[in-house]
């Protein structure tokens, strides 16, 4: 990742008495992203002196917000972490959290260590959305320095709480990817993640091992993480992984859980991308076995499994199954503003997965103005747009109405084509 300390911008603009729901959050984020794109039509309008005292009112907020996360009460604690992650997940507060980064870091430190549960939970995601916020740099690495030991404390840690450990393998993957200076560091942590995942690999005869619901979520929380680390590893590492785990992955889609076949299926997809770029004719010996075992899943239709399931599943493994014969991609565009993202690999989809899992519906909003997300993106630095600009991208709803039905019925014809086409044998 770059080491150049990135300012994403200052604190958020708008503010209010009440601590955060959902509906502020996105209330928020649709205001703040209009007075970036126009920070003058404020003034223009005679409304400078309120917008100075709703910025002065939120700061106040999430200054009371950091000194609750040391509350006596539980529930206080949990409240005031829930709400400077709203804040974080849907504003740019890099000025604000950079003068108080190290008060923030010990009262997550606090709170990972002597807190239960959820609170553990919201503790390890704050932590994430902290790291994102000041972007690759020192900041975060001195965050990150501090909270790392107790992370792989907790995730190695069997009496830990189940849900708590979930979180802080999906922080500790994101976290690293941010803020972890030290390439060898990253490998270290990549065992990590290793051992868990491991233990869901189907035994030689076959057989998968006896693992609960909430385990296999842990294991399949720890292979995303270890996957999103691929990304940034060396042609020397991938080509260690590639011979050591690509032949174990394949044990992983026989696992009676359809998160973990998924993740499993879009990590070989992801592990065959990185290998042909760096040999174009990368050649696996049990590809056909493997291919077989794609093409099963694609078109799964055992009654046992559950159709929600299964049809989440097969969307998936026609994709996977594409990328490792063909090497093709689904590509996606993601639209922000002005502006347009194409994911069109398997690694931007990681990354990009990862980043949304944490800052949420202000995904878009970051794309638009974090300037360290838009680095990882290679988006280039924000753009400002004027409020003529704004207002000729605006249609009306009449017009909106007419694109949604005519895209509605090109896709209903699609997808009886489509249906007309595939034969799904068993399935009633």
């Amino acid at each position: 990742m770059p080491r150049n300390k990135k300012k994403n911008g200052k604190g958020g603009q708008h503010g209010a008495v009440q601590p955060f729901s959902d509906e502020d959050a996105s209330i928020e984020t649709l205001s703040h992203c209009s007075s970036f794109s126009d920070v003058t039509s404020v003034a223009d309008e005679g409304g400078e002196a309120s917008e100075d005292t709703a910025q002065e009112d939120f700061q106040y907020k999430l200054k009371g917000f950091i000194d609750s996360t040391v509350d006596k009460s539980a529930k206080t604690r949990q409240g005031a972490l829930d709400g400077l992650k709203t804040a974080m997940a849907t504003r740019i507060l890099y000025e604000f959290i950079s003068e108080r980064r190290m008060t923030i870091t010990d009262s997550i430190e606090r709170c990972l260590k002597k807190g239960k549960g959820e609170e553990q939970r919201a503790a390890a995601s704050l932590a994430c959305l902290l790291c994102i916020q000041l972007g690759s740099g020192i900041e975060s690495e001195e965050v990150f320095k501090t909270l790392k030991p107790i992370f792989k404390n907790i995730l190695a840690d069997g009496s830990a709480n189940i849900q708590a450990r979930q979180a802080v393998a999906t922080s500790l993957g994101l976290c690293t990817l941010v803020a972890e200076d030290d390439i060898l560091d990253v490998q270290a942590t990549m065992e990590c993640f290793e051992s868990l995942f491991t233990r869901s690999y189907a035994r030689v005869d076959g057989t998968c091992p006896s693992i609960s619901p909430q385990m296999s979520q842990l294991h399949v929380n720890a292979l995303l993480s270890w996957a999103l680390l691929l990304t940034i590893c060396s042609a020397n590492q991938l080509k260690g992984v590639l011979k050591t785990h690509l032949p174990g992955l394949q044990r992983l889609l026989e696992s009676d859980d359809v998160n973990m076949r998924i993740a499993a299926g879009e990590t070989i997809a992801l592990l065959f991308e990185l290998a042909r770029d760096i040999d174009s004719e990368f050649e696996f010996d049990e590809w056909e076995e493997l291919c077989n075992k794609l093409n099963a899943l694609a078109t799964d239709c055992n009654k046992h499994r559950a159709k929600t399931d299964k049809r989440k599943q097969r969307s998936v493994f026609r994709d996977v199954l594409k990328a490792v014969e063909q090497g093709d991609f689904q590509s996606e565009t993601i639209r922000f503003g002005t502006e347009r993202m194409t994911i069109d690999s398997w690694v931007r989809k990681r990354t990009y997965d990862a980043f949304r899992e944490f800052v949420g519906s202000g995904m878009n909003y970051h794309l638009q103005a974090n300037e360290f997300i838009r680095d990882v993106f290679e988006l280039g630095p924000p753009i400002l747009v004027d409020s003529a600009t704004m207002k000729a991208m605006k249609i009306s709803r009449f017009e909106r109405h007419l694109h949604n039905s005519a895209a509605f019925k090109a896709r209903t014809k699609a997808r009886s084509k489509f249906r007309d086409k595939r034969v799904d044998v068993g399935e009633f």
